[in-house]
């Protein structure tokens, strides 16, 4: 059965990664990732009278001579006696191609062994689900199928028969696929995510080693009052200096920033009460960011000088790498690192356990 591009298009795009060894949506800050394409390499030469039979954990190519690349049913790998036919990965290669368009990118042959990996992976992963007598109730399925179809401008199932009917695909169809691709997620959680853990001790340990690299993201609020020379000599900067310097006092004594600002700032900022708003590190000049930072929130700085005058600063605020927002954004990095490695090791073992053979 021959399938309509926009309807192929539109399916796979629906049940994109539902069954693909990916992060599961659940996880939060992660997003997708890629995962190397595994090569699929032709095995060695039979020695004497051995016989040329896969085993587990060998992935066999069966030679194919003038294959007809338009027979959708034709089967394009064997996992564990569960085929994989050319349409699948036809359907996986339109869903690439209508995301990603024109752009440059893999070769049509570094796609289909990408792909096919992906397919079998996939299969593998249902069969263990299967094994495990992994279950997905009803009310699942039709929740989650009526969300994804919502996220394609579609509001009903109706609608959506409508659209996919005359090409041959079937609602039911779909349906199992999704089935197929939760009872996948539910597995992947059982045997990954649960299994990992992140520990307070591990966090800070990040913290420390990618100190200066993790720095350089945080951002901090200030104001702050520019007091101009009246003329471009020793006394006019001196008495700049001054007239800050009392400023800053009254500062101290309980005045109010946003009034002296508005008052006595020459800076464009001063209809604002002096409100730099929300900086990043590395934006101001290295001795008035080191003057800024040094302070605690809602302190006064000294009056501290520029080309342009001398500052006095408040800081308002400051993002610091002791935040529970920065430990929560390293314990997502971290689970993701400790996730992709268990997802690895996890998938290798139960390849081990298969009998594959690749017929493409």
């Amino acid at each position: 059965m021959r399938l309509g591009l926009p309807a192929v298009a539109l399916v796979t795009l629906l049940l994109g990664g539902c069954a693909l060894p990916t992060m599961p949506g659940w996880v939060p800050w992660l997003g997708k990732k890629d995962r190397p394409a595994r090569v699929v390499s032709a095995p060695s030469e039979p020695k004497g009278d051995a016989v040329d039979a896969p085993k587990p954990g060998d992935v066999h190519q069966r030679p194919t001579e003038d294959a007809d690349e338009t027979v959708a049913d034709r089967i394009i790998a064997v996992v564990n006696n569960d085929a994989i036919t050319l349409a699948e990965l036809q359907e996986s290669l339109v869903a690439y191609r209508a995301e990603n368009g024109r752009r440059s990118g893999p070769s049509d042959e570094e796609l289909r062994r990408d792909f096919l990996n992906r397919l079998i992976e996939s299969r593998l992963q249902l069969q263990e689900a299967e094994r495990e007598k992994i279950t997905v109730e009803d009310a699942e399925l039709t929740e989650e199928f009526l969300d994804r179809i919502k996220r394609y401008g579609v509001k009903t199932e109706e609608e959506f028969e409508k659209l996919v009917r005359n090409q041959g695909v079937t609602v039911e169809s779909i349906k199992k696929r999704l089935r197929d691709g939760l009872k996948v997620s539910k597995l992947v959680r059982r045997k990954v995510a649960l299994r990992v853990s992140v520990t307070e001790a591990e966090i800070s340990a990040y913290l420390e080693e990618n100190r200066a690299k993790l720095e350089t993201g945080l951002s901090f609020h200030a104001r702050h009052i520019l007091i101009t020379p009246e003329t471009d000599s020793d006394a006019g900067w001196e008495s700049a200096r001054i007239k800050a310097d009392m400023l800053r006092s009254q500062l101290l004594d309980g005045a109010d920033f946003v009034e002296l600002a508005q008052q006595h700032s020459r800076d464009a900022t001063a209809k604002d009460g002096g409100d730099l708003g929300t900086l990043k590190r590395g934006e101001l000049a290295p001795d008035v960011e080191s003057e800024l930072l040094g302070l605690a929130p809602g302190e006064i700085s000294r009056p501290v000088r520029s080309g342009l005058g001398y500052h006095v600063f408040r800081l308002e605020s400051k993002e610091t790498l002791e935040a529970a927002s920065i430990r929560q954004q390293i314990r997502d990095i971290l689970f993701r690192q400790q996730y992709d490695n268990r997802l690895e090791a996890w998938l290798k073992e139960i390849k081990q356990r298969a009998i594959i053979e690749v017929r493409l």
